[in-house]
């Protein structure tokens, strides 16, 4: 028997045509190994070789879903694979989406297994961790080393029907599908032992592990709004006619801070949504559906409030991962507090 074919997906990126920049490639495939694909040959060992490589921007991906889908289906056809490996994505969001999007496609409409590696808070993963196997990875590229050979090695696995282990076993992401097991304690004795364990504070893995939230403390009340200075902050995407700073529609990298000062309200010459979860129909008709500036400078000429803050800060909630969005909300925050700012209304969609 020769060896399995393999087709890989990535972004432009790894598929070396270039950066941001080159976020609107439409897809396209080459023969062969490309990038992290030839780390992938060497994983496999001689048993599976990657045929074909296709590569599509993240930015014309996310925003051309339904043609771009088309077309990287009709270039993977064309290599004939047993199995596709996308990625690996780590925290790219708009990546991770469209590698679990091309790994489900392949999946339902050519029946082969496909694989992709994503970090734990990549959108993409509770998008289409149900559907696809995804290997967990680092957040960043830094972790390219240790994803590769864990990927490889669940593709040959699948490559070869051979049973699939538990999501430990594995290093996939754990898809939310339970198997019944038989084991020689039963579940009773199990939760105690787990319980004393616990009590004496050794160490113990749980059999159900529950999700981990953030818990935050709320701030004081204001002691008098009258004399406040209140900011807007908005994951609804209203940004200055154009989306200036280019602002993603789906799984936002960036956001923007924005100068109002002196207007009273915002109107559709001027400003819209670069946001792509929802209609954008009413909030381009009416930016302040969405950022309420209109009844801001209400409450601020009625005494209400004391000022309403000169700038507001905008980006995309629309698959947003948590670590970006982390990452926006500790920035934003560092600025409306050097700014003198006592409060924050907070909008979405």
């Amino acid at each position: 028997m020769g060896k399995f074919r393999v087709v890989h997906y990535i972004n432009q990126f790894f598929g070396q045509i270039g950066g941001e920049d080159k976020a609107d490639t439409p897809p396209q495939d080459r023969e062969g190994a490309v990038g992290p694909g030839m780390a992938f040959n060497a994983a496999f060992a001689g048993e599976a070789e990657i045929v074909g490589t296709v590569i599509c921007g993240d930015s014309y991906f996310n925003e051309h879903q339904e043609e771009a889908i088309a077309d990287i289906m009709e270039c993977i056809k064309k290599y004939n694979p047993d199995l596709v490996i996308a990625g690996p994505a780590f925290n790219a969001g708009r990546y991770g989406m469209a590698c679990g999007s091309v790994c489900k496609a392949v999946r339902e409409a050519l029946k082969i297994p496909a694989v992709t590696g994503m970090f734990i808070e990549n959108p993409g993963v509770e998008v289409y961790k149900k559907d696809v196997y995804i290997i967990e990875t680092a957040g960043s590229a830094a972790g390219m080393r240790d994803a590769v050979p864990k990927m490889a090695k669940l593709a040959l696995k699948l490559l070869k029907r051979e049973q699939i282990g538990t999501p430990q076993e594995e290093g996939y992401i754990p898809r939310g599908i339970r198997k019944n097991v038989f084991v020689e304690e039963y579940g009773a004795k199990r939760a105690v032992d787990m319980l004393i364990k616990k009590l004496k504070g050794e160490p113990f893995i749980t059999e159900y592990p529950m999700p981990n939230f953030d818990r935050v403390t709320p701030a004081p009340a204001v002691k008098d709004l009258s004399k406040a200075v209140v900011a807007l902050v908005t994951s609804g995407g209203i940004v200055p006619k154009g989306n200036p700073d280019k602002i993603e529609a789906s799984s936002a990298s960036k956001y923007g801070k924005y100068d109002i000062e002196g207007v009273e309200y915002l109107t559709p010459d001027k400003y819209q949504t670069a946001h792509g979860g929802y209609d954008p129909t009413y909030a381009n008709e009416d930016p302040n559906r969405v950022l309420p500036v209109d009844v801001m400078r209400e409450l601020e000429q009625e005494g209400v409030i004391g000022k309403l803050h000169r700038y507001y800060y905008a980006t995309v909630g629309n698959g947003t991962s948590v670590a970006n969005a982390r990452r926006f909300a500790q920035e934003i925050a560092k600025e409306l507090i050097a700014d003198g700012v006592q409060a924050v209304i907070l909008t979405s969609t």
